[in-house]
């Protein structure tokens, strides 16, 4: 759920009614929501961003959050971990739209054609690929355990 879920305008997107469980109570749910310990990093994200970083590896995020994601980065100790992130309240777009990932790639200094693009939607993350860049997407979301990400070292190797 988004913030443009609960019902509040964040980007020039146009907002979505909330949901009828949440009439009432939307400011609530965005609080909780957007808390800095609201949403939990998988147990492999450190150890693949560390192995990257020691790589000499610069990584971005583009997110599809209503809401500034760092802070959650910031709860979680990976702050230091992450050289830029695009979202989309701040560009007024979503994922896929192509402009976010060669946003990325810019703010990077990244060449989109030497970039990989980790991701978990197939639409949405693997739209990079219409501007150039490789896309690893990952399976189906587990809520518990390792991703899967350890597998983006062998793709980089």
């Amino acid at each position: 759920m988004t913030r443009e879920d609960a019902g509040t305008r964040t980007s020039r997107h146009t907002p979505r009614p909330a949901p009828v469980f949440l009439r009432g109570v939307e400011e609530t749910a965005y609080r909780e929501l957007t808390a800095p310990d609201a949403w939990l990093p998988y147990s492999d994200t450190q150890p693949t961003l560390r192995a990257l970083r020691a790589r000499g590896l610069r990584i971005g995020i583009v997110s599809d959050f209503a809401w500034d994601l760092r802070v959650h980065l910031a709860h979680a100790g990976l702050e230091d971990l992450i050289d830029g992130c695009v979202i989309s309240y701040e560009q007024g777009r979503e994922k896929p739209d192509p402009q976010l990932f060669l946003k990325a790639c810019a703010d990077l200094g990244a060449d989109p054609r030497a970039t990989l693009m980790v991701g978990d939607n197939p639409v949405r993350d693997g739209a990079a690929t219409a501007c150039g860049l490789r896309a690893y997407i990952l399976p189906a979301e587990h809520r518990t355990g390792d991703r899967g990400l350890a597998e983006v070292l062998r793709l980089v190797a």
